[in-house]
């Protein structure tokens, strides 16, 4: 069949009577598209969708059928999600995450640039971007320091080139990303014939990150140099060229909304190299996401390769272990060439005792090592009893119960030695020491298992936490550091707060 005769499916959200609902979650869709994020979760989704000013009364149930209906339509792609759970009924239950379809992607694109005309893109790594781009961004730095000597038409010509080679950049180096990252081409790098295209793909993304790196920290250092302020004449050489072409429907705009479109475009090229406070850049997000295509490529092939090597005959291996034993100088040569490669032949089991301790924060290597009887096993093996009294044990049991409310008094101490009237906060406590750090992030644990965020401890106290995901803070500890979001706690005893 013909496929100017198929009917376009992907497109029927443009029209559905939803169509607002359904455009605003794909365009949301397309945007994390663009800034190399595949998967979506509909947690973040709804979160975005109640955020819109036109969809305040936006509810779950709604999101859970507009996405099943996107799915049906082929503008997503549903892959379940189990990573998270923490519950068995979380776990039971089918979770999904979504990613946009390329039909989709192309409908928007196609969309966004007929609603802001924008410049064609192609799905690649391309190396020779980058050097144009500096090259560009060269013209355009020798220009700012020789006092802007030439026609505004000229220096628009510049600009031009620098933002179509980033332009290009950005949408092309995003869509062959999200191609090696979905789930289709995931599936055929798992296959034998993938091994035909390995090393084409590993060289071409090796090559890629060398070109990269060659020229980032060039581009860096020149978007470092010109700054906005630097920039002020050549956006005004830019706004004189703007206004040499009469246009009717620029006759609103003003030399400011010009000035600060420029200043925008600008500020997205240095956030997209250069990143935010809070923020690490694309660049670094793009190095690290193809780095990460090279370690999963070689990962796939070392997993065929196992499968290969799991069916092919060892013979040869064995033959030439043999000749390793004949060569031996002497039976204790043998013995010791035996042990590095069969390992110690006299034991079968390792036996391990479990429960040592009471203490849940206790480390293996704070363990005394212990001496353990290994008992044959065999249903005919009796031990030898011979009849006799028992000890009394109470005395021990009560230096032990003394010894072990004890410590619980000396962790209670500690604890309470970080407290400002019930409350502590990880971002005012200084250094703390390794156990009151195990105990925190225990807590911060438990409580995300509670609905309520309270979790019980062992000192009779009730704790809710309460974190900052927008707050990071490095919690200081006698034996290291611990970048995390800052938490609050606050303590209840007895019911009362």
């Amino acid at each position: 069949m013909d496929v100017t005769l198929k009917k376009i499916v992907e497109a029927s959200y443009l029209t559905a009577d939803s169509a607002p609902h359904y455009r605003t979650i794909l365009r949301y869709f397309y945007g994390q598209h663009e800034q190399m994020r595949d998967y979506i979760a509909p947690e973040e989704i709804l979160e975005y969708m109640k955020s819109v000013p036109f969809f305040p009364d936006y509810s779950e149930e709604q999101l859970h059928q507009q996405l099943a209906q996107l799915v049906k339509w082929n503008n997503l792609i549903a892959r379940q999600d189990m990573t998270n759970a923490k519950t068995v009924e979380e776990y039971k239950k089918k979770r999904f995450r979504y990613q946009c379809t390329p039909y989709t992607v192309e409908i928007e694109r196609m969309l966004s640039g007929l609603e802001k005309i924008g410049d064609s893109f192609q799905g690649s790594l391309e190396r020779s971007q980058f050097d144009r781009l500096l090259q560009s961004l060269s013209i355009l730095e020798k220009e700012v320091d020789q006092s802007l000597s030439k026609t505004p038409e000229e220096y628009m010509r510049i600009w031009e080139d620098v933002f179509r080679y980033f332009q290009s950049i950005r949408t092309s180096t995003a869509d062959y990303i999200a191609y090696i990252n979905s789930e289709q081409t995931d599936q055929r790098m798992q296959t034998e014939a993938f091994l035909v295209y390995k090393n084409q793909f590993t060289t071409y993304l090796r090559d890629f990150i060398v070109s990269l790196q060659k020229t980032s920290l060039q581009i860096q250092e020149r978007l470092n140099s010109l700054s906005e302020d630097k920039l002020q004449a050549f956006f005004q050489k830019l706004i004189l060229h703007r206004q040499s072409i009469p246009r009717l429907e620029d006759l609103s705009s003003s030399k400011e909304d010009w000035l600060s479109e420029y200043e925008g475009y600008w500020d997205s090229l240095c956030r997209w190299f250069l990143g935010s406070g809070s923020q690490r850049s694309e660049l670094e997000v793009l190095q690290w996401q193809t780095n990460e295509m090279i370690r999963r490529m070689t990962r796939y092939v070392q997993r065929i390769g196992e499968r290969q090597q799991h069916f092919r005959s060892r013979k040869r291996d064995y033959l030439h272990l043999a000749n390793w034993f004949k060569e031996s100088s002497g039976i204790d040569e043998s013995h010791r060439l035996s042990s590095v490669v069969f390992g110690s032949m006299t034991i079968q089991h390792l036996s391990l005792q479990e429960g040592t301790t009471d203490n849940l924060h206790s480390d293996t290597w704070d363990e005394e090592p212990v001496l353990r009887t290994v008992k044959p096993r065999t249903i005919r093996y009796r031990e030898k009893t011979k009849p006799g009294g028992f000890d009394s044990n109470e005395e021990k049991k009560q230096k032990q119960r003394q010894q072990y409310l004890e410590e619980r008094k000396h962790e209670k101490q500690l604890i309470e030695k970080y407290m400002n009237k019930g409350v502590i906060e990880l971002s005012s406590i200084g250094t703390v020491e390794p156990f009151i750090r195990k105990i925190l992030l225990s807590w911060i644990g438990k409580s995300m298992a509670s609905k309520n965020r309270k979790v019980k401890t062992d000192y009779g106290l009730t704790v809710e936490v309460k974190l900052d995901k927008n707050k990071m803070i490095t919690l200081q500890a006698e034996d290291g550091k611990l970048s995390m979001p800052n938490a609050v706690f606050y303590l209840e005893k007895e019911g009362v707060k």
